[in-house]
């Protein structure tokens, strides 16, 4: 089972705990991490662009100069696509990008991606994250007790305090274990979770 330090808000270690294998002791599986991101960034797309065809267009309808005798090449409509004001060739039409993964898949991702963080140094475990107000230059300090600028801090449930005061700080985002997914885990340097944090992830993903 991997160990990992715990720390305090200081930055101290002050002491240490065990990983469960099941979820942060995986072999890392890079097809299903690549899957799950694909299928995420393809599910942010709303697939309303839209453009407009030689038939939408308007006008065009009387044919510009008789077809032969004038020197000019033949044309039919000046709605063609080569014609300014004419449509567009392909035209772009709202479409659905959305991909389906099944749950198996989905853990599969999510346990590889929290494994490869624990092999590579970059999870963090804290005793507890209690700010005294909800200001950035809070968790700022903490950040830099914990030498980290880039982090997805994971809470137990949502604490307002902790996302208010992270919320102006670029590369850092906050999330709850509920809502925590492959992709933030991987977009981010290191992941900082609770310790409650990391025991609710072992009960729910276990």
């Amino acid at each position: 089972m991997p160990n990992v330090a715990i720390y305090n808000m200081s930055g101290s270690k002050v002491g240490e705990m065990e990983l469960s294998d099941a979820i942060f002791g995986q072999e890392v599986n890079v097809p299903a991490m690549h899957a799950y991101v694909k299928a995420y960034l393809a599910n942010q797309r709303q697939g309303t662009q839209s453009a407009k065809t030689r038939a939408e267009v308007s006008g065009g309808g009387k044919k510009p100069w008789r077809q032969k005798g004038t020197g000019r090449a033949r044309q039919g409509s000046t709605r063609s696509p080569q014609w300014t004001h004419g449509g567009v060739v392909f035209a772009p039409k709202p479409r659905d990008y959305r991909l389906s993964l099944n749950k198996k898949l989905k853990r599969v991702a999510l346990k590889s991606a929290l494994s490869a963080k624990v092999a590579g140094e970059k999870f963090i475990v804290l005793d507890s994250l209690e700010l005294p107000e909800a200001k950035t230059r809070e968790m700022v300090k903490v950040l830099g007790n914990l030498k980290t600028e880039s982090a997805l801090i994971v809470t137990d449930e949502v604490n307002e305090t902790v996302v208010r005061a992270a919320n102006n700080i670029q590369g850092v985002a906050t999330t709850t274990v509920g809502m925590l997914n492959t992709y933030d885990v991987l977009k981010y340097d290191t992941v900082i979770a609770t310790r409650d944090a990391v025991a609710k992830v072992e009960e729910v993903y276990a």
